[in-house]
């Protein structure tokens, strides 16, 4: 994550904060995700049956494509100097686009869309993240993440 100054924030607004590393979506990850989220479908697990739908194999789930914002904000997001804590704080917008087949390498670009001090010390910044797949012209996701952090 790249470090900030609070006096910095604003004039990256409108801006690309950066671009994770490509990341490999596998049938495992697929398997244990749906294994913890208890859906089962067979669009994400069953490779046989899957070869039949419109998707010719399996695809990870929306969620699981999701949840790897975190992993990719490491590489690519903000932390503001002096940061004590940073929680998720939701989503304005998810869009799920495009599927991710099993076995694409996806990547997190990230925009910071706004940045709101709600409290002296208490920043929520909005990154408009989309999530590419690499061959892809259309992206597999794109969302307003709300970040909070805490300096103070």
């Amino acid at each position: 994550m790249k470090t900030v100054a609070v006096s910095e924030l604003q004039s990256l607004v409108g801006t690309e904060i950066g671009t994770s590393d490509w990341f490999t979506v596998d049938q495992d990850r697929i398997n244990v995700f749906a294994d913890v989220t208890e859906d089962h479908q067979f669009i994400h697990i069953n490779e046989e049956a899957a070869k039949m739908t419109p998707f010719g194999g399996t695809i990870a789930h929306g969620f699981l494509t999701l949840s790897l914002l975190s992993k990719f904000s490491e590489g690519a997001g903000l932390v503001i100097e002096g940061v004590k804590m940073g929680v998720n704080y939701g989503f304005e917008k998810v869009r799920f686009l495009a599927p991710v087949p099993s076995g694409s390498k996806v990547r997190g670009r990230f925009n910071l869309k706004s940045v709101v001090e709600k409290k002296p010390g208490q920043h929520l910044l909005t990154y408009e993240v989309t999530v590419e797949i690499d061959g892809q012209e259309k992206p597999a996701l794109i969302a307003d993440w709300l970040a909070m952090q805490f300096t103070g």
